[in-house]
């Protein structure tokens, strides 16, 4: 069985999958992206090159899909020019590479799109922080943001989306084409190491020092960079014994936070507006992953924040590795986290709230510790690459024997 992949880049959500099965299932697969071409762990990559893109004569609504429709024709092109490659499935991430002109190629092969996120204007991560609104033509343009999406819903023949809420947002039309599968967490690197050192740049923890740990991408206001940073300062100025790990690039991903910082970054806007005390808010940037388990591991707490959005994977990782999560009460979380069962939530503004758990977590290692040993074992059951690559394989190979639906 040969299957295509097709994403902006490599690997992206679909390393892991194709790895299993080309390793496990003796499958052959082919990845298309703007990754240079070669081969890895036994994938072939298919380099394809945009000739084109939205411009600022194009109407700000549209420019998503403009952009969308150069590389929905860049993979066409890429792929005409191999017609070796004949697959039997195509996998596609829609918004990052769309399957749209392939059924033009490869007929009658079945398709399955990936659906991470469906804009909407209201209840979302559109209006969920008004203090951070970007105008009216934001709001306009979520509603066509979707075009494409929409387009490879109506012509793919399965969809599978990470999360019940990331499905959830997706058009009641479409809700029976498309499953609820997480893209599966390696817990050969996210899991609790054990008899690791507390050591942060060459410098030994204290045994006596509580470790807080953050983790985002960017430092962002959808990821609650700013309301992190009043609950890490009002744990220092109450109390010695915590010291913050901030794990991240000072950058933001996602919004437009740039239109209301001054020429500032982010982290910068928000370190201007109180002082912290930088010696226990540590920013050591970015870190490998088997490094960042290792400190994961020793996190006496982990606090973790989202706007209705898509869910981080930081988030699954830190309780992987069993760390005690104390997380916002939003939608997306809120389907991971069962409060005092395998974590805490509190009110994504309510700095009080989050202080107030977070003291009660630190002074109370007995709690934590069966918090995060909760945490720990639902992502081994439930979101491991052992529970999901098998619903995958179910799914791939359920459409490819049956054909088109």
């Amino acid at each position: 069985m040969h299957v295509l992949f097709v994403h902006q880049n490599f690997p992206a959500q679909f390393g892991h999958v194709a790895a299993y099965l080309v390793r496990d299932q003796g499958f052959r697969c082919t990845f298309v992206s703007e990754r240079p071409p070669g081969k890895q762990d036994g994938i072939e990559r298919i380099q394809y090159k945009i000739a084109g893109g939205a411009t600022a004569k194009n109407h700000f609504c549209s420019r998503t899909f403009e952009n969308a429709i150069w590389h929905t024709q860049a993979v066409f092109d890429a792929l005409k020019a191999r017609p070796d490659v004949q697959p039997d499935l195509i996998v596609g991430h829609s918004g990052f590479g769309s399957t749209l002109f392939l059924r033009e190629l490869y007929g009658d092969c079945p398709i399955i799109n990936y659906f991470e996120y469906f804009y909407r204007p209201t209840d979302s991560d559109m209006d969920f922080r008004p203090e951070f609104s970007t105008g009216e033509n934001v709001r306009l343009r979520s509603r066509a943001r979707n075009a494409m999406l929409l387009l490879d819903l109506e012509n793919c023949d399965r969809g599978y989306s990470p999360t019940a809420w990331q499905r959830s947002r997706l058009p009641r039309l479409f809700h029976e084409k498309v499953a609820a599968i997480f893209d599966g967490i390696d817990t050969d690197v996210w899991k609790r190491h054990g008899n690791v050192p507390q050591v942060l740049g060459g410098k030994t923890i204290p045994d006596d020092m509580k470790l807080v740990t953050y983790v985002a991408r960017g430092f962002e206001s959808m990821r609650g960079f700013d309301i992190f940073m009043k609950i890490a300062k009002r744990l220092c100025d109450e109390r010695r014994d915590v010291l913050f790990v901030v794990i991240g690039e000072d950058r933001v991903c996602y919004g437009g936070d740039d239109q209301f910082t001054g020429g500032k970054s982010f982290k910068e806007w928000v370190l201007s507006r109180d002082n912290y005390d930088l010696d226990r808010i540590l920013f050591p940037g970015r870190l490998p992953p088997v490094q960042l388990a290792r400190l994961l591991s020793v996190s006496d707490l982990h606090i973790y924040l989202t706007v209705p959005f898509v869910l981080s994977w930081s988030l699954m990782n830190s309780l992987a590795c069993g760390a005690p999560v104390l997380a916002s009460n939003t939608a997306p979380v809120q389907e991971m986290i069962q409060h005092e069962q395998n974590g805490l939530l509190a009110d994504f503004y309510d700095v009080d709230k989050f202080v107030q758990s977070a003291k009660r977590l630190l002074d109370s290692p007995s709690e934590a510790r069966r918090l995060g040993e909760a945490g720990s074992q639902m992502i081994d059951r439930q979101y491991s690459l052992k529970a999901c690559l098998p619903q995958m394989l179910e799914l791939y190979q359920g459409l490819a024997s049956s054909g088109r639906s």
